[in-house]
């Protein structure tokens, strides 16, 4: 198989896979946020069923968090090594090497972007539940 076939798969598969978990990020925000925003803390018979209603989806949010600057990683590292074995079939050229690696540096920063900002919608998510717990704890003492 083709090196450059090779780097391109690395680097552009990488880079389509952390667009796909900010998407999926971004999608689980907005649904849990229309989903706080329109809650019946009323219908809810116990603090268990209304803590698993509100906390649905923010495990996702938060492994997408944690995982994506890992994902991104491995692309820089995969992408670093192909540069090597190109480097190693005696194509030396300086220019061809530094642009290998700034590419292979975009698959951290874009797992860096991802991983902040599904972080501050878990952030912001579980605070919303926070609150709407303690809503649901003052309905629930009167």
């Amino acid at each position: 198989m083709n090196i450059e076939l090779l780097k391109n798969l690395v680097d552009y598969g990488v880079v389509v896979l952390l667009v796909f978990m900010s998407f999926l990020s971004f999608w689980f925000f907005i649904e849990r946020i229309f989903f706080y925003k329109n809650i019946n803390i009323k219908i809810y018979k116990s603090k268990k069923s209304l803590e698993m209603a509100i906390t649905k989806h923010l495990s996702i949010i938060g492994t997408i968090a944690s995982n994506a600057p890992y994902i991104g990683l491995l692309g820089t590292v995969l992408a670093i090594m192909l540069t090597f074995m190109t480097m190693s079939e005696g194509d030396i050229e300086a220019t061809k090497i530094m642009s290998s690696l700034a590419l292979a540096l975009k698959a951290t920063a874009v797992g860096l972007v991802v991983a902040i900002l599904s972080q501050i919608f878990y952030n912001v998510l579980a605070r919303y539940a926070e609150v709407i717990e303690s809503k649901f704890d003052e309905i629930t003492e009167i």
